[in-house]
């Protein structure tokens, strides 16, 4: 089994190819031109890119990110605080968004819920823009007051789409979609297995409506 996170060395090209993304995504509008040109960069035909990758969360704290790539793209592991968790269930931000009850197929039937994930403490969506494909930019922290505030999430910075820390678009952006949520289980609670659905679980990334 494959292990890998943002911190954990991976074999060559890999490890240059992830050191970019998660460097770049970290840097406000990185994402203009990015995904595209680090997908030319990623290993190709590798029968290692398609297995399952297990992610330690163990040292992740709350209200941090980390980056890891699942089959070529970046996969955003949120650690969401009590205070995100609860806008992401209040119904004056719910009624902002898009598809706030995820009735688009863009996450496996397990994570059809208001968090999007399996534990709701830890958000695990594919950083890839809808509209376009760029990498959308980490901010969790509010901005702005009263109804034209934002709560905090996931800004792309290529055309100004805005997700909240479940990855669920908000109204008024060019992205049709939420951010997919990939398959994956937790073999136990600190580690994430991406590409592995939980046992009886059966759902197909590639059924997902928008990439």
């Amino acid at each position: 089994m494959e292990n890998a996170s943002d911190t954990q060395p991976a074999p060559g090209g890999r490890r240059n190819f992830l050191g970019l993304v998660t460097t770049a995504t970290a840097a406000a509008g990185a994402g203009a031109c990015l995904w595209p040109f680090l997908q030319s960069l990623a290993p190709r035909d590798s029968a290692a890119a398609h297995l399952p990758v297990d992610v330690d969360i163990s040292a992740l704290p709350p209200g941090q990110q980390i980056v890891v790539t699942w089959q070529g793209k970046p996969v955003f592991i949120t650690h969401r605080t009590p205070e995100a968790l609860a806008v992401l269930q209040d119904a004056a931000q719910a009624a902002r968004l898009r598809d706030g009850p995820s009735h688009d197929n863009q996450q496996p039937p397990y994570a059809t819920n208001w968090h999007r994930s399996l534990d709701p403490r830890y958000g695990v969506v594919v950083g890839i823009c809808t509209h376009l494909g760029c990498v959308p930019a980490y901010k969790p922290l509010p901005e702005g007051k009263g109804e034209a505030g934002w709560p905090g999430g996931y800004a792309c910075p290529c055309h100004g789409s805005k997700f909240d820390l479940a990855g669920r678009v908000f109204r008024g952006a060019p992205a049709p979609y939420n951010l997919p949520v990939p398959p994956y289980s937790m073999p136990t609670p600190t580690v994430i297995r991406l590409g592995e659905n939980p046992a009886g679980q059966d759902f197909d990334f590639s059924s997902i409506l928008q990439l």
